[in-house]
């Protein structure tokens, strides 16, 4: 088995708030946006991490392309330190991370043509002599389904998914070893998105990188990813193989997101589970298990103890006291403590 591409340990994420008039005599508060966060990315794999708005999987994806500075923890990358390298030794090596971004209208400039914005890398890296260079984005852009005939055209002429598809061929002008992809079919119409993610499956194989793909859509997680993680209010509370934690999820929160997705059988029936309580404040964050002030099958130890994440089995990890409950919420009637699940 390969060594890990990305290796991150104990990644957390501090905003500071600004302080109004009435505070200006008290501590300083802080966002805790990510919490502690760790898992590994394979060299040729794909890791999703799913979670709702604010769960801090765009900052951990951030975090991991260097763009903003993690407050602790520690991210190894092809086996050295990534945050150690400073300056030019940091400039280089940015090559082997790059960034698909969620918006690709406001991530591309638009008042440079297709063939500047795909250039620009190649130039700033000089990683091409300047009379191959236009060879070269041609080549880019027929990677990602289009071609010389969009050279001189501007973002504002193209498509959702055309736009996403451009800021794509920037992102592998580089040939870099990871792909950071956040939120990156989000903004497309459904059948874009899926044009989209064939696109990204096929790039992977073919350069033969690993992502970290950023979403909140479980489906197209199911689609894309070899391994997920569940982030709530700035942590991992599971990860695995997709198909296991799919088929059998080990943390309450995930099995409430998988009875709440939508079905694509009309007229079929299911279980949603109605999470009861608003998400708590990230500036004050619950005692005990995050989750348990909105967890059906929680009991008075969640909310004293706060549970690790830690192995239950075949590559997969989850933090909870009582995964094996965690089953219950996706099957009809049996939300109760202490109830068994049916083989």
């Amino acid at each position: 088995m390969s060594a890990p591409l990305l290796v991150v340990e104990g990644l957390r994420k501090d905003f500071p708030v600004r302080r109004g008039l009435g505070e200006m005599l008290g501590a300083r508060r802080y966002v805790h946006a990510v919490n502690g966060v760790s898992f590994t990315i394979g060299p040729e794999e794909t890791f999703a991490i799913v979670g709702e708005s604010g769960s801090g999987k765009s900052t951990t994806g951030r975090m991991i392309a260097r763009l903003i500075e993690p407050t602790a923890g520690a991210i190894a990358f092809d086996g050295g330190d990534w945050l150690a390298l400073r300056g030019g030794a940091l400039r280089r090596a940015r090559r082997h991370v790059q960034m698909m971004f969620q918006n690709p209208f406001n991530s591309l400039d638009p008042r440079w043509s297709v063939e500047r914005i795909v250039a620009e890398p190649l130039v700033a890296h000089r990683m091409v002599p300047p009379a191959q260079l236009r060879d070269r984005v041609v080549e880019l852009l027929e990677s990602v389904g289009m071609g010389a005939q969009h050279l001189q055209r501007y973002p504002h002429q193209f498509s959702g998914g055309q736009r996403q598809r451009i800021g794509l061929a920037r992102a592998l002008a580089l040939r870099p070893r990871l792909l950071v992809a956040d939120e990156p079919v989000s903004a497309l119409d459904v059948s874009v998105q899926a044009q989209v993610l064939t696109l990204l499956r096929e790039i992977r194989r073919r350069y033969r990188l690993g992502m970290m793909f950023i979403s909140h859509d479980l489906s197209v997680v199911r689609y894309i990813s070899d391994r997920v993680g569940i982030m709530y209010l700035g942590e991992l509370v599971e990860s695995g193989p997709t198909a296991a934690v799919f088929r059998q999820p080990r943390h309450p929160y995930t099995a409430a997101l998988l009875a709440a997705a939508p079905r694509p059988e009309p007229g079929r029936r299911g279980t949603r589970v109605a999470l009861k309580g608003e998400i708590p404040s990230p500036m004050d964050l619950p005692a005990g298990c995050p989750f348990h002030p909105r967890c059906p099958v929680a009991e008075a130890r969640c909310a004293m103890e706060k549970p690790p994440l830690v192995e239950t089995g075949a590559g997969r990890r989850a933090a909870c006291h009582y995964p094996e409950r965690a089953p219950q919420i996706l099957v009809p009637g049996l939300i109760a403590r202490g109830a068994p699940v049916p083989p």
